[in-house]
């Protein structure tokens, strides 16, 4: 098979590689030997948030007294609760389906791919031979090699949405947005949980944020652990026994489930690409800013090159793939405006840099929800917008914590993106009441200072004796 294009993995961004080629007349092949859609359809994003949804409804029972509506505590069908997981995937799964795409025009070829030549892939029975490749091949799960890991059986993000049954007591490891958001999902639907961590919570985020949401997780009910060592695991009749280390003090913990959630880890073992000409090391395949490797004809996006680990990341990797390979365009990733969420309750954003990142001289500005309207309306009080500036107003970082944060972040990405001065949104008229007052009001307060200063308040008087 000779084609134009060759994409390798059929992930989010594979898929929109193929589907922006196909719709542009290029000959594409693509190439999957699992299931279409990746991960993050059938393990990721797409099961993860489904579950979540149904903890958010579960809790709603429990948490209304204010509205005058009685407390109970729910009753989940975790088999349905199933059900409705996998139901959400399978109508989703046509969008990123073989026959959707064989309609675009692509060959899909359903088999795993190696490089045998720099030019040439072979996939089971079929051989393809393109102009460039694109290597989409996302990652999995890290599995940390625990003392007695090989021991007892774990559940990764990849089998724990298959559940049918209620677990007696989930043990997740691993704090990050992947433990967090599973750990309270299932604390919500009324399972035991205990949260372990061998560092602290969510690291890249900010520290502010953090507490919030470790507190949140804490009223929950909860068990965290951070900075701990996990000395030895082992199971006898069914039963899941740790035993852990924390500030020289030894624990130990018995539960029913093990979720290992430690990290991804780049797909890049036994895809022939020393054959290839293509360099990579455990952290993901080495890329320029054009997302070439080291063979300029062959390019790498998503999990695969390593770094930021998104599902929007691969979609945006493929835009700049289709510049370059098809319209020839110099195109260079930029990830000045990138965006992230983790899904907890209350969910964190974040774009730009971190606070304590801010040069000389920044300005950092926060506005509560609870001095919100709208938040009050809906109890929805808890969390802060923290934003950095320049003295002279360019937004350089925010992050949210709160209701709806994933959707207050947009705007701030437009501001960053095209290098707005945050004016831009201060002179926006905002609907009343919405959540969306809590980012005009932190803009309004950066240039609060200067508008009720002494020497503005001498302007006013001025003006006042001068015109009638």
């Amino acid at each position: 098979m000779k084609v134009d294009i060759c994409i390798i993995g059929a992930g989010s961004g594979g898929l929109s590689v193929a589907a922006g080629a196909a719709q542009l007349g290029v000959s594409v092949a693509l190439i999957e030997g699992h299931k279409m859609g990746g991960d993050c359809l059938n393990y990721g994003c797409v099961p993860s948030k489904a579950l979540l949804a149904a903890a958010k409804r579960a809790n709603i029972f429990r948490s209304s007294e204010a509205f005058g509506i009685q407390k109970v505590e729910p009753k989940i069908n975790f088999k349905k609760l199933h059900d409705h997981i996998h139901e959400v995937i399978s109508t989703l799964a046509p969008q990123d389906s073989v026959e959707r795409f064989e309609k675009l025009g692509v060959k899909v070829v359903q088999e795993k791919a190696r490089f045998l030549s720099p030019k040439l892939v072979q996939a089971g029975n079929t051989q393809v031979e393109a102009k460039y490749f694109v290597i989409a091949t996302g990652s999995s799960p890290t599995i940390v090699p625990l003392p007695g890991i090989e021991n007892v059986p774990y559940l990764t993000n990849e089998t724990i949405f298959d559940l049918k049954e209620k677990p007696g007591h989930l043990i997740v490891v691993g704090g990050g947005p992947i433990g967090c958001e599973i750990a309270q999902a299932y604390r919500l639907l009324g399972v035991k949980v205990t949260l372990l961590e061998a560092f602290t919570l969510l690291p890249k985020e900010d520290h502010e944020v953090v507490s919030i949401l470790r507190n949140r997780l804490k009223k929950d009910g909860i068990d965290i652990f951070e900075g701990v060592k996990i000395l030895a695991l082992s199971q006898e009749k069914k039963i899941l026994h740790i035993q852990l280390e924390q500030e020289g003090k030894e624990i130990s913990l018995q539960g029913t489930h093990l979720l290992m959630a430690t990290g991804r880890k780049p797909n890049v073992m036994n895809l022939g690409l020393e054959e290839a000409g293509v360099q990579y090391n455990p952290k993901g395949i080495e890329v320029d800013r054009r997302l070439r490797t080291t063979n300029k004809k062959i390019y790498a996006i998503g999990d695969v090159v390593g770094g930021y680990q998104f599902t929007h990341m691969a979609s945006y990797h493929a835009q700049v793939v289709i510049k370059n390979c098809l319209f020839h365009l110099p195109s260079k990733v930029d990830y000045k405006a990138l965006p992230w969420v983790t899904y907890t309750n209350p969910e964190i954003a974040h774009i730009g840099i971190m606070h304590h990142e801010g040069p000389a001289g920044s300005k950092t500005l926060l506005w509560p929800y609870k001095d919100c309207d709208r938040a009050q309306t809906e109890r929805e009080t808890e969390g802060f917008i923290k934003v950095t500036t320049t003295p002279h107003g360019k937004v350089l970082g925010v992050s949210i914590i709160g209701v709806h944060a994933g959707e207050l972040i947009l705007p701030w990405g437009l501001l960053i993106e095209k290098r707005l001065k945050i004016r831009a949104l201060a002179d926006l008229i905002v609907a009343y009441p919405t959540l969306s007052e809590i980012s005009k009001k932190v803009t309004s307060s950066f240039y609060a200072p200067l508008l009720f200063s002494p020497f503005t308040r001498k302007i006013v008087k001025f003006l006042m004796r001068v015109f009638p």
